[in-house]
């Protein structure tokens, strides 16, 4: 049998552990129908929207007619594939850009997957058919002005009206994609006096809305909208609702930025092969190939991750620290890869028409959103070695003296302080523990006037 060298395999650059082998044939063909559509379909756009900073809603609907959004829903007007293939259509539409991608995680996962995963049956009824469509577009709403990494410490809240049979909610969400052309709205809220997150169902009509427009990312106010108690999601109280929609986010990033990257090599190597300096091409030059190289395994080897952690939530088996192991390490190498295509590039590598500097920009952002580095870091250090490390525990024993002369309310601090740190994905600094200190201080001091 003759033997395989790297040379007899030209295209080994593309598929160096031979990943296709591992696909079924549905995924394949997903895959490819993906990435027909989006080279020959989204990439002639995305460098005028780029420069023009608009996002065309009517992609959405393309991505719907091919059954993309969703796409790991049964029912509801969704394809029901695994979650490798969702995985891979990700890659292919990142491929592109992340921005395009982005609207695609957000519509499946943070929007379609809990209205699925904690909605009532009417609720699925009512919003899954349009949002698979891209008939309807969703946003999820999380972040707040005030609070990034610290979700338990949000201010958006909601108050029960009987009367009206709903919850009247007030606060502000922002860096919130798809916000500015949404018209369902997953607004995450703390009710009162509960004080339990809960997940609402916000339509674009409802009176009191409104998003600031910023491209395709936008801040939503709330000022005193009248949601119906019908619209809050039954299935999910505390963080555990968002958080499982960031980890099925994170998933998708963790594939997504692969194809980034994968795009910065195919161009960093079409470049120095083609560009001619003292009489040779730069690929020639030792420090290149190294470079090329070094893309090459941290994409291949990033790959076999995230096709590993698919199967493992296809069969219900993954953690949220694997994911977290694939999103740090996939948005991590997918950066150091556009940086280093965008300097094999030289000059050129800063002009837009080459691409690549879109992607450098891009993953800055998206090695940020669906928790940072470090934050991930802090998750798989907690499985490492079973000690939270969010915050020491000698922080939060620091503020809890504070509050000794009120005995009887020392508690409830404490077991605020305590939920906090051991029951989130969230990280702590001094000020805000001092922030934590500072509210529960108001509350109790005020409940003692009373």
């Amino acid at each position: 049998m003759e033997k395989v060298t790297l040379f007899a395999r030209s295209k080994i650059w593309q598929d160096a552990l031979n990943l296709d082998d591992g696909l079924s044939e549905q995924e394949h063909i997903i895959r490819d129908q993906c990435r027909s559509f989006c080279q020959e379909k989204l990439f002639p756009r995305v460098l005028l929207a780029n420069r023009l900073e608009v996002f065309d809603r009517h992609i959405l609907k393309e991505f719907g007619e091919l059954g993309l959004l969703g796409s790991f829903i049964p029912d509801y007007g969704c394809a029901g594939v695994s979650y490798v293939a969702y995985g891979l259509i990700a890659r292919e539409v990142e491929r592109v850009d992340s921005g395009y991608r982005s609207a695609f995680s957000v519509q499946s996962s943070l929007v379609m997957l809990p209205i699925w995963k904690f909605g009532s049956e009417d609720q699925k009824k009512t919003f899954l058919p349009g949002l698979a469509s891209g008939e309807l577009v969703g946003c999820f709403g999380l972040t707040e002005p005030n609070h990034g990494s610290d979700p338990a410490s949000m201010e958006t809240c909601a108050v029960y009206d009987a009367n009206k049979k709903a919850f009247v909610i007030s606060g502000s969400k922002t860096w919130i994609t798809n916000a500015p052309i949404a018209d369902v709205f997953i607004i995450w809220a703390k009710t009162l006096p509960e004080n339990t997150i809960r997940g609402f169902i916000l339509t674009r009509e409802m009176p009191g809305k409104f998003s600031l427009r910023a491209s395709s990312t936008g801040t939503i106010h709330m000022d005193e909208v009248v949601v119906p108690e019908t619209n809050m999601l039954p299935g999910v109280k505390g963080l555990k609702g968002p958080f499982t929609c960031l980890n099925s986010a994170r998933y998708g990033i963790a594939w997504g930025v692969l194809g980034a990257a994968e795009f910065c090599l195919d161009a960093a190597r079409e470049y120095t092969l083609t560009r001619q300096q003292f009489g040779r091409p730069l690929a020639a030059n030792q420090l290149v190939q190294v470079k090329l190289a070094d893309i090459m395994t941290d994409v291949a080897l990033g790959l076999q991750g995230c096709v590993q952690v698919g199967r493992l939530m296809d069969a219900g088996k993954a953690t949220p620290e694997m994911v977290s192991l694939i999103k740090r390490n996939s948005t991590d190498k997918a950066l150091t890869a556009a940086r280093l295509a965008r300097d094999m590039l030289g000059a050129n590598g800063v002009s837009d028409e080459y691409h690549v500097i879109r992607h450098v920009m891009n993953l800055e952002s998206v090695n940020t959103y669906e928790g940072t580095r470090d934050i991930h870091a802090l998750i798989l250090g907690r499985a490492i070695t079973g000690i939270q490390a969010f915050t020491s525990q000698s922080l939060a024993t620091y503020y809890l003296p504070k509050l000794r002369n009120d005995s009887g309310h020392e508690r409830l601090v404490e077991e605020d302080l305590i939920r906090r740190i051991e029951g989130s994905d969230v990280f702590f600094n001094d000020l805000e523990l001092d922030a934590v200190w500072a509210r529960r201080s108001s509350v109790i001091e005020s409940g003692l006037k009373k």
